[in-house]
């Protein structure tokens, strides 16, 4: 807000000099949008493991600083679903495909941490959003009715991370997908594949969309 005062006052002050110090205004205000463009990306959250779920996400960079906004729909209602930010080095940085699924057919998060790599943010309610958190479930939305309506400031791990989701890289994944419909995690699909304690159902993607 206070450089869009600045950028405001200066455009005053341009107008009273004359036209070629509003044509230097005009230009300011041209580089000023651009940046402002260049740090909001943007994400279309489309279904993995045939869940039905859609929705959208969208940061806002400033440095290492993010606001992180996610809307998502048609999700396992009134249970909590875990979401992140993905990003590898060595990763495709996409969303998986069926050919990355095993042999079930099923998209587990191995699966397809090829295509979307490890993860760097977990996008909690509350408290810590490193990798530490990945499985934190007492701090992800629980999405009632199956919507969530997220929204955090966060500081974001390392420039590093920043440049790459600014670059294009950074994948949302959210979590847990009620296979059964019976309105609960349960181990009908198996264990999870990122600690055995838990239902598969809890753990593989439900939908994944790429920032840019």
């Amino acid at each position: 807000m206070k450089k869009q005062q600045t950028l405001v006052a200066g455009l005053g002050v341009a107008a009273l000099l004359g036209g070629g110090a509003l044509g230097v205004g005009t230009s300011a205000q041209a580089q000023e949008q651009q940046r402002t463009a260049d740090e909001v990306v943007n994400g279309r959250l489309l279904p993995l493991n045939s869940s039905g779920a859609y929705g959208k996400a969208k940061v806002d960079l400033d440095g290492k600083r993010a606001e992180i906004r996610v809307r998502a729909n048609r999700l396992a209602p009134n249970l909590p679903h875990a979401q992140h930010i993905h990003f590898g080095a060595k990763a495709r940085n996409e969303c998986p495909t069926a050919a990355d699924a095993g042999r079930d057919h099923r998209l587990t998060t191995t699966d397809g941490a090829d295509a979307y790599g490890p993860v760097k943010t977990s996008l909690t309610t509350g408290g810590d959003t490193s990798p530490d958190s990945t499985l934190a479930v007492d701090r992800f939305p629980t999405a009632p009715n199956g919507k969530v309506r997220y929204q955090r400031d966060i500081t974001l791990s390392s420039k590093k991370l920043a440049r790459a989701i600014r670059d294009g890289k950074g994948v949302v994944v959210i979590h847990g997908v009620d296979y059964n419909g019976n309105g609960e995690y349960d181990f009908s699909s198996g264990k999870s594949d990122l600690d055995k304690s838990l239902p598969a159902e809890a753990t593989d993607p439900a939908v994944c969309g790429v920032l840019k």
